[in-house]
């Protein structure tokens, strides 16, 4: 009850068990809600348990958060998969990769999934997600950059598809934003040579939509905060809501969808 009447409030964090394990940290101010990878130490590596906290902040999101804000604690947004995932031992209390292979096909399938539920719902209609990337942003790092709908860079960030390079697939739901901003030709160079993508390429081949000094991060950000919450919302996400489905329809289709919510916005404002 006590959480449920601070969220009303606006201001709410969530420091429980599953987040605080994995290594995240989640804040709600009135419509902004703020995720920060929170184990600088480790170049905020990430692990199950990370990709467990962000699902389930992701399903207990308070309906009055328009946008989120990711972002990572320390000189890194994230360095990627936890290397003792590839060792024997694994992370304590959550097991290896060498362990999830050894589970049956359909669990580790599902664990697959239970991952990638941690980043798919950033692109909700209901709310605009924003990276704020400094330093590494490798693998896992990468993929939960392009979950977001918008990244704003600091000019000293590193973007990597590392996972080729370990023998493993881009499997944390980027390999389609990936293609979708850069093109099929750009994603394959970037993925199968593993190399380093620095900030003045991604801002010329779409991965970020603005590049500034490290230490003007925080306020860009605001800046672009401020922005998304300065238009209507029920206009925000019936609009956004087109632009997502819109490679998916012909020309027609799209102005066939584009009355359906404007006739709804205009009952809305008028009926």
């Amino acid at each position: 009850m006590a959480e449920a009447q601070a969220q009303q409030r606006g201001g709410y964090t969530d420091d429980g068990p599953a987040t605080a394990e994995g290594g995240v940290r989640f804040e709600v101010d009135g419509e902004i809600a703020t995720i920060t990878l929170a184990r600088p130490e480790k170049r905020n590596a990430q692990t199950f348990a990370t990709w467990s906290a962000l699902a389930r902040i992701g399903e207990s999101l308070p309906e009055q958060v328009r946008v989120v804000v990711v972002k990572g604690e320390g000189p890194s947004f994230s360095a990627g998969i936890d290397l003792r995932m590839f060792t024997a031992e694994g992370v304590p209390g959550q097991g290896s990769f060498g362990s999830a292979a050894r589970s049956d096909g359909a669990d580790f399938e599902q664990r697959i999934r239970q991952a990638q539920a941690g980043f798919l719902w950033l692109r909700r209609p209901e709310i605009v997600s924003i990276a704020a990337v400094q330093g590494h942003a490798i693998g896992a790092g990468f993929q939960l950059a392009l979950a977001c709908d918008l990244r704003i860079v600091a000019d000293d960030v590193s973007f990597c598809m590392k996972e080729p390079a370990l023998g493993l697939v881009p499997d944390l739901t980027g390999t389609k934003p990936l293609v979708e901003l850069v093109g099929l030709a750009k994603a394959i160079d970037i993925c199968l040579t593993a190399r380093t993508v620095h900030a003045d390429e991604a801002m010329r081949i779409g991965l970020a939509e603005r590049v500034v000094a490290g230490g003007d991060l925080d306020q860009a950000i605001g800046e672009k905060v401020a922005q998304l919450l300065s238009t209507n919302r029920d206009a925000a996400v019936a609009t956004k809501r087109l632009l997502q489905g819109a490679q998916a329809r012909t020309l027609e289709e799209q102005s066939v969808a584009e009355g359906i919510e404007q006739a709804a916005r205009i009952r809305a404002l008028f009926g």
